[in-house]
């Protein structure tokens, strides 16, 4: 499409990484994650709610982060008409997103623009109270996270307190806009027992970044 026919939502999708689920696959991936009733879900790029409804109708609470404005105040208006009242819609850029303090999950279908600092706002910090994600990434993304050993700096940095596990692939015709490559779900679990101690987390990365260093044609993301 010319830049000159695209309308202001064309424009957003663009700017945003914008490309949402069909219904149908949506439902599918929600009921894949194993959801418990009494679970608090963070739900990262919300879009008009094709996986917020499902998943409202399995868990506690979902707290649905929308960066887009427009799209999060049709949400809420959505969420009323339904008389949903276990769903609170965030206007916020999800990698600045204060996450909760009491045990809760993350699912969504990630920008593919912003998918490493997504997960790194979620993975970075073993502290934190998040039990398990599930997330709709670029199939290629899904590969080289659940690579044995790690094929990254980032993926080794994680290893010691995350778990990577790789679901069913997603082709690109399950989304609209149409995106260039396939999607995969990406299930992230707390390792139990971890390998290191939480307080170990920095004095890690750290000792990565310094000596990750042969062959110079590894990734560090």
């Amino acid at each position: 499409m010319s830049a000159a026919k695209r309308t202001p939502r064309d424009e957003r999708r663009r700017r945003l990484g914008q490309n949402f689920l069909e219904a149908d696959i949506a439902k599918t991936v929600g009921a894949g994650a194993s959801f418990q009733p009494s679970e608090l879900v963070v739900e990262i790029g919300a879009g008009l709610g094709g996986l917020t409804f499902p998943l409202a109708q399995r868990v506690s609470q979902v707290l649905a982060v929308e960066v887009d404005p427009i799209l999060a105040a049709r949400l809420r208006r959505e969420i009323q008409r339904r008389k949903i009242t276990n769903v609170s819609v965030v206007c916020c850029d999800a990698r600045r997103y204060r996450l909760p303090r009491r045990p809760f999950r993350a699912f969504g279908s990630l920008p593919f623009g912003a998918t490493t600092g997504l997960m790194r706002h979620l993975l970075d910090d073993p502290g934190s109270q998040l039990e398990r994600a599930d997330l709709v990434v670029q199939w290629e993304v899904a590969r080289k996270r659940v690579a044995a050993p790690p094929s990254t700096l980032l993926s080794a940095a994680w290893a010691p307190w995350w778990v990577f596990e790789l679901g069913r692939r997603i082709s690109a015709e399950a989304f609209r806009p149409l995106p260039a490559v396939d999607a995969a779900v990406l299930q992230v679990t707390r390792r139990e027992p971890a390998v290191l101690p939480i307080d170990l987390a920095s004095p890690f990365c750290e000792f990565l970044r310094v000596h990750w260093g042969a062959p110079e044609a590894r990734r560090t993301d």
